[in-house]
């Protein structure tokens, strides 16, 4: 059989197992906060899949958001923007970048792949990391400009004393960069190796410097959904690290973390948080996406167990004594959002109801019927700690009838005027949201 005969029938097989699904998932309202619905898991031969199509946005459309705020397009025409991050004199770089390839490891992983891929997750990344300068804050740059170029799909940045530190998909590399640079040209060092290869299942590395600037926190998803490829290739997946940032030197930080795919520093506290995807293929409700405090040493339950002792049976051998010392995480995010970015707010404010918590950005499901996430939401804290039901900020990214989908939140920030910066990988677009004025 040919590769084009045989992606047809493919194709078509994709078609007749997902008419053939009709497993509807619950209210997601029940799955946010410190006490999510967790019901019985579920298994599949394939599991029920919905991917909108994505179809990028028209001249003048935007996303939504509530009265009393102002989103505008800062950057457009980019290459699958991923990560925001605001420098301290104001240039905001933009991560342009996607995975490098994987081979698939069974037949649900190439029919999965085919269907992901209608919701914009295989378009052609940057490998790169574009500035934008806003010198007069109003949103609209000065200048966007690339700074540097021809990465091994990059993910997570932070600046700490004259370095620009970029997590690419196998390592740490460190550049010389001063702030008002608008080109890196001096090649980088490698700073240190990440966990990589031929499979690479969590491709992305977040990462996050420690407040003092002496460590740089990197997570590292799993190798596959719950170590159905063997424990073997799990080696120093589904973690996070932390990394010398001056010697290189790394150790295990925190471990059964799933895919922690963003990384920030409480700003009152100095508390690490990251935001976490739950695994896939046990029902559209059963393992919810959480925001959570990392303790240093912890186990998060991967993949033995979920949302602290909930076993998962697919996993064997079975290991009752690593479920009984998972930690429980701290908020749920409901389950397939796909939760992929986060940023505190720190003092600047969009809104006063704003002033405390953290905006986190959800890119959307493609493996749960009624669709869910495709926004970016405000998780209010009290006293340190993620409290009460979260406020949708940023929709409209999905169409009404749930078919299309224009663009989809990644990661979010807030450049130095308090405004919330957005990625958007689908619309190729990076948008800025502030508070609304007279002249908006």
């Amino acid at each position: 059989m040919t590769v084009k005969r045989f992606r047809t029938a493919t194709s078509l097989m994709v078609v007749a197992l997902l008419a053939g699904c009709n497993d509807k998932g619950g209210d997601p309202g029940k799955q946010y906060g410190s006490n999510p619905d967790i019901p019985e898991s579920r298994q599949y031969l394939v599991p029920p899949m919905s991917v909108p199509q994505a179809i990028g946005w028209k001249t003048g459309e935007t996303p939504t958001v509530p009265v009393g705020l102002h989103i505008q397009a800062m950057a457009n025409g980019l290459m699958h923007p991923r990560i925001v991050y605001p420098l301290p004199n104001g240039d905001i770089l933009v991560v342009e970048s996607n995975g490098p390839g994987t081979k698939p490891f069974r037949p649900k992983d190439y029919i999965s792949g085919l269907i992901k891929a209608r919701g914009g997750s295989a378009e052609k990344g940057g490998n790169r990391i574009t500035l934008l300068r806003d010198a007069d804050g109003d949103g609209v740059p000065e200048m966007k400009t690339v700074l540097v170029d021809h990465l091994h799909s990059p993910y997570g940045v932070a600046w700490v004393a004259d370095t620009l530190y970029v997590a690419n998909t196998d390592a740490i590399i460190a550049y010389p960069f001063k702030l008002g640079q608008t080109e890196i040209k001096e090649p980088g060092t490698k700073l240190a190796d990440l966990p990589a290869g031929p499979i690479n299942h969590h491709w992305t590395k977040a990462m996050v410097a420690s407040p003092d600037g002496s460590k740089l926190y990197v997570g590292v998803g799993s190798n596959s959904n719950v170590a159905e490829n063997g424990m073997d290739i799990e080696e120093d997946r589904a973690a996070i690290f932390e990394v010398d940032r001056l010697t290189g030197a790394k150790r295990l930080y925190a471990t059964g973390i799933r895919n922690p795919t963003n990384l920030a520093v409480q700003p009152r506290t100095g508390t690490l948080f990251a935001v976490v995807n739950g695994r896939d293929e046990n029902g559209p409700d059963a393992d919810p996406d959480y925001l959570s405090s990392i303790k240093e040493g912890g186990f998060y339950g991967w993949p033995y167990s979920y949302w602290g002792q909930h076993v998962d049976d697919r996993v064997q051998p079975q290991r009752p004594d690593m479920v009984a010392k998972a930690i429980k995480a701290d908020y749920g995010l409901s389950s397939h959002v796909a939760t992929l970015g986060v940023a505190f707010t720190q003092g600047q404010k969009v809104s006063p109801q704003f002033a405390d918590g953290a905006f986190v950005g959800e890119h959307g499901s493609w493996n749960r019927d009624p669709l869910n996430g495709y926004q970016v939401i405000f998780v209010p804290f009290v006293d340190g700690r993620p409290s009460g039901a979260p406020i949708p900020v940023v929709t409209g990214f999905l169409a009404e009838d749930k078919k299309t989908v224009r663009g989809r939140p990644v990661g979010v920030a807030l450049d130095r005027t308090g405004a919330l910066i957005v990625a958007d990988d689908v619309g190729n677009t990076v948008w800025r949201v502030s508070a609304a004025t007279a002249t908006h």
